[in-house]
């Protein structure tokens, strides 16, 4: 079955929401992010998925109060990205008791570390991997590079990581849907044989029931991460779960 996310994205220790990751278009949903942890545990999250926004533009851990408080209000699982490009900021994130940490601009700038912190962290490095137009985005979203998504994950195949997220920025927040485009950049990259979760854009029931079509015929499409959706009320974290089990 497919695997529910809920996001928590946060920025000056509060949770909010940025529009196709622009810092100038944030919405503030909670000034109590392990509140929001627990509401999303008590509908049925079974990870959650946290973004320090202020060190993915710093480079260093900021928001290390919010992540503590989430993970002593909560017994599911985190993981978490945002500013992991040397080995102190993973292992303050890890040694903290985060399950996963999320590394996007260093895997892109420094592959060599990458590869050999992925060696030592075995099944504890996700690969973050966010696109515009296919392109690999660095530096908070800030930067893009000319280097196309599935090759950057097709490089780091045969690392003992423990996922790929992929991210659409253009779909992120913006409450529209997953876009055939980025549904077929899921399944190839599933099947380069390591897990895939599903990020930006996912918006309805329907996006679910979709990537929950292409998780039962490629099985490493592992999870969705969700987020807008869900503050928005859109739906619940139940309901979300309900339709992984209702596809076709």
């Amino acid at each position: 079955m497919l695997e529910i996310l809920p996001a928590i994205d946060l920025r000056g220790g509060q949770c909010v929401r940025l529009r196709q990751g622009d810092y100038a278009q944030e919405t503030v949903f909670s000034p109590d992010p392990a509140a929001m942890a627990r509401r999303w545990a008590d509908q049925g999250a079974t990870r959650l998925h946290l973004v320090d926004l202020d060190a993915a533009k710093t480079g260093k851990p900021v928001n290390v109060a919010a992540v503590r408080a989430i993970l002593d209000e909560v017994e599911v699982p985190c993981q978490l990205g945002g500013g992991l490009r040397d080995d102190s900021a993973i292992a303050e994130w890890l040694d903290l008791g985060l399950e996963r940490g999320i590394v996007g601009t260093a895997a892109v700038k420094n592959p060599v570390w990458f590869a050999d912190a992925a060696t030592r962290y075995p099944g504890r490095l996700v690969l973050g991997v966010d696109a515009r137009d296919g392109a690999v985005a660095t530096e908070g979203w800030l930067e893009t590079s000319s280097l196309q998504a599935i090759d950057l994950v097709a490089r780091y195949a045969e690392l003992p990581l423990a996922a790929v997220v992929y991210t659409n920025i253009a779909n992120d927040g913006m409450m529209q849907g997953v876009d055939e485009a980025t549904l077929e950049d899921l399944e190839k990259m599933a099947e380069l044989g390591i897990p895939v979760i599903a990020s930006g854009g996912v918006s309805r029931l329907e996006d679910i029931r979709r990537l929950s079509e292409i998780h039962q015929r490629q099985p490493n499409l592992t999870g969705a991460i969700v987020g807008r959706a869900l503050y928005d009320d859109a739906f619940s974290v139940a309901d979300a779960i309900a339709a992984t089990q209702s596809a076709k």
